[in-house]
């Protein structure tokens, strides 16, 4: 499965939420999709989805998801990688009217670079491309996520606190 978070900002993020759907429309992702999307105003109709889910029903869809797709916020990426997930982060974009500036372009570009432990992805036209790939791409990081988790949640605590 693969589960796509929107969070819970008040700006749609209907350009995430209608990619994948699209991509499950035309047979790029061929495995069950669930989308939370939240204030998005694009229904899928290839995709399971709900604009609302429990904090306890987001846990249950990360651990079962073999890939996680996050807006750039924080609390929505940082999660999946607790749990041991590589998520794939796609920033909401100012641009597009789904923030009110580009600060998650600039903290998820921050955390790929630094900590090496999500996949950004700025350009959704190379979505389609990172999910058949997904994989081979989390093979090859070396991140060291998993022997090295308090180094890396106190580096990213740094970081946050730098951008603000």
């Amino acid at each position: 499965m693969i589960f796509v978070t929107v969070g819970t900002h008040e700006q749609p993020f209907d350009r995430l939420v209608q990619k994948v759907d699209e991509l499950k429309q035309y047979g790029f992702i061929q495995e069950e999709v669930f989308s939370q999307t939240g204030f998005s105003t694009y229904e899928p109709g290839y995709c399971k989805w709900s604009k609302w889910i429990s904090y306890q029903q987001m846990v249950k869809n990360v651990k079962e998801a073999r890939i996680v797709i996050s807006h750039g916020g924080p609390a929505s990426f940082l999660m999946p990688l607790q749990i041991g997930k590589t998520p794939i982060v796609v920033p909401r974009q100012k641009k597009f009217h789904e923030h009110v500036n580009d600060h998650q372009v600039e903290f998820v570009c921050n955390v790929a670079e630094r900590m090496g432990t999500i996949i950004p992805v700025e350009d959704l036209d190379k979505l389609g491309e990172i999910i058949a790939n997904y994989d081979q791409i989390v093979a090859g990081m070396k991140h060291g996520m998993n022997s090295n988790n308090g180094k890396f949640n106190e580096e990213l605590e740094r970081l946050v606190e730098g951008l603000y």
